[in-house]
């Protein structure tokens, strides 16, 4: 067994051992709008559930060079963002978004993928996910980093409308195998849900 000191490691090293080891992890694209009203989106895999009660969601939002990403400073500003599921459906779409663009530049628009009102906050949401949350952002929380700067931006968000197509809505549940979602391993790699299994929890 190979022991290692993080903090003799670069920044990169520690990512390489994080995003091989912490896998798979789930896919959220986010949309969120601009000071101008561009709709901006971009995928994140530092995402995952933090309470059912209320629902609420966390995005790591990492930053480049101590720089907040358009994400982040949109859901700061504005305090609402739409969180859509991945899925092998959409996941090409969702990885166009990742490009470096101009904050003047949709992402959306740039990955053809179609703008949808939502019900209960100002930022649309798209089509082409088969879940959506509409979401108002509860809290942001500035972590990590090296001295002053700031690692990345922690967004808490809170759940006020679900979306969710039918195809998946199983009395109450979601089916798994009908979302058919991706998830994000290391580098390009991605995989897909694959063989499902059950076991009870002890009593």
């Amino acid at each position: 067994m190979l022991s290692i000191d993080p903090n003799e490691l670069s920044e990169r090293e520690n990512y390489k051992f994080l995003v091989g080891s912490i896998i798979p992890r789930p896919i959220a694209f986010v949309t969120t709008l601009s000071e101008d009203g561009v709709l901006n989106g971009a995928p994140f895999s530092y995402f995952n559930i933090v309470t059912a009660n209320p629902p609420m969601i966390s995005i790591s939002v990492q930053r480049m060079n101590g720089k907040m990403k358009d994400t982040a400073r949109h859901a700061i500003a504005k305090g609402e963002l739409v969180v859509h599921i991945v899925d092998e459906q959409n996941v090409e779409q969702v990885n166009k978004t990742a490009a470096s663009v101009s904050v003047e530049v949709s992402e959306v628009i740039l990955a053809n993928m179609t703008p949808l009102a939502s019900t209960y906050v100002h930022v649309p949401g798209v089509q082409e996910a088969k879940i959506r949350m509409e979401c108002t952002l509860e809290k942001a929380i500035e972590l990590g980093g090296v001295g002053d700067e700031v690692g990345c931006d922690l967004l808490i968000a809170r759940i006020v409308q679900f979306h969710i197509d039918p195809i998946l809505y199983d009395h109450g549940r979601i089916d798994a195998k009908q979302l058919r979602a991706v998830s994000r391993l290391a580098g390009a790699s991605y995989a897909k849900i694959g063989e499902h299994f059950e076991m009870e929890r002890p009593k």
